[in-house]
């Protein structure tokens, strides 16, 4: 039996104390059960924000989505993340990444490394974490027991593989990084190319896992419209290799009358076992019906 649906929304804008608190308060009215936060220079800084989450909310989530593995020390994070999964009365769930944006770690003064060199520093940070916060030993100690819940994102073989042995939440960007850009620039892969990648991490989830995971996918756009083919039209420039009908049908976008975008998303859980999907803040409002219509199916 499929898990059921659970919806997050990523804040990515910075705000005063009061328009944070009313923005969290507006993502548990319309029904989110996950806050989430990211991890870039010139956002909030997750953990401030996700305590601030906590105190003007009750029953969400609150996660990261993803931390920068490259920005932590692992000694350090643990810290953080016992004391906010503390002051935030055991609602924390702590996503973690490679990162991906070369001009970040430089403006902080971070080596960036190549992909395999982050994995190894995402690796050890796992392991570490793992050491250090599930010891009786450690102070301050988180709320949750016996971890924090996990989550690994990212599409290559060596994260799918770390995530398929350590986290609780494997989660798919349905984007890779464009090769030698300093910004983090993406591009989409294909319907595909995901069917792919997920039926790579369920193979290495064989051989450490009896249960089956909680996939998530972020969904990069929801566009709720009566004219799908004209709604894309703006896009196609940056996505020159692609078709209309190939950019309509890309599993990070949900475009189409609120009734297509709710059989969308059913359609994500039957074809690739997504019942877990995060939409970015400014999705936040559109998307709010569709997660009405699907609850309970």
């Amino acid at each position: 039996m499929s898990r059921p649906f659970r919806f997050g929304v990523n804040l990515l804008e910075p705000a005063s104390g009061e328009a944070w608190r009313a923005k969290c308060r507006r993502a548990e009215e319309l029904g989110y059960d996950v806050i989430l936060v990211p991890d870039h220079l010139g956002m909030p800084a997750p953990f401030p924000a996700l305590v601030a989450a906590a105190e003007a909310t009750e029953r969400p989530r609150l996660g990261t989505f993803t931390l920068n593995a490259g920005f932590w020390n692992p000694a350090l994070l643990a810290r953080e993340v016992a004391t906010t999964d503390a002051l935030t009365g055991g609602r924390l769930e702590l996503g973690l990444g490679t990162g991906y944006v070369r001009a970040e770690h430089e403006s902080a003064g971070l080596p960036f490394g190549s992909p395999g060199e982050r994995v190894d520093h995402l690796r050890r940070t796992v392991e570490e974490l793992k050491r250090l916060l599930g010891s009786d030993e450690h102070r301050p100690q988180a709320a949750q027991r016996p971890r924090v819940p996990l989550l690994i994102g990212g599409n290559g073989d060596r994260m799918l593989r770390l995530s398929a042995e350590h986290a609780d939440i494997a989660a798919f960007t349905g984007a890779r990084s464009v090769p030698g850009s300093a910004t983090g620039q993406l591009t989409a892969i294909t319907a595909e190319e995901l069917d792919e990648r997920v039926a790579r991490y369920l193979k290495f989830a064989e051989d450490y896992r009896e249960e089956p995971p909680e996939l998530n996918l972020l969904l990069q756009m929801v566009i709720v419209t009566e004219d799908r083919e004209a709604a894309v039209q703006p896009f196609l420039e940056h996505l020159p290799d692609m078709t209309v009908h190939q950019v309509l049908e890309l599993p990070v976008s949900l475009i189409g009358t609120l009734d297509d975008i709710a059989e969308q998303v059913r359609a994500r859980r039957e074809r690739y076992g997504f019942t877990y999907l995060t939409v970015l803040e400014p999705y936040m409002e559109a998307f709010a019906p569709v997660m009405e219509r699907v609850r309970g199916a």
